[in-house]
């Protein structure tokens, strides 16, 4: 059986693109070309799937929530808050699995940072 071998790719509608992907950049330090190519690090993705009532993604319009892994919650967390981005306050620990926080971007979407235990 042909498996799938990892995310190829993560695509946003947005109001202002270029706007958007500045934000990405700017904020989270994402670095993609030209093409929206971004060779992240190597670590675990999860894939999971949630109840249609969930409050966990923030809006229930929002159908997919993107994670991202970072290395220091905490430091990415007062960045984000230093660059005036809507972080939460909040955060979550999960034993075994790791810290949890979120941040909503310019056009609304709930993202969340995990810090892999």
């Amino acid at each position: 059986m042909e498996r799938v071998l990892g995310i190829g790719g993560y695509f946003l509608r947005a109001t202002d693109p270029a706007a958007l992907s500045a934000w990405y950049r700017d904020c989270l330090g994402l670095e993609a070309d030209e093409n929206g190519l971004w060779r992240p690090e190597a670590g675990p993705t999860v894939f999971a799937t949630f109840e249609a009532g969930t409050d966990y993604f923030g809006s229930r319009t929002q159908q997919t929530m993107l994670n991202f892994r970072v290395r220091d919650l905490d430091a990415m967390l007062a960045q984000l808050r230093a660059q005036g981005a809507d972080a939460a306050e909040a955060t979550q620990d999960m034993e075994g699995v790791g810290r949890f926080g979120w941040v909503t971007d310019p056009e609304g979407n709930r993202i969340e940072l995990w810090q892999p235990a």
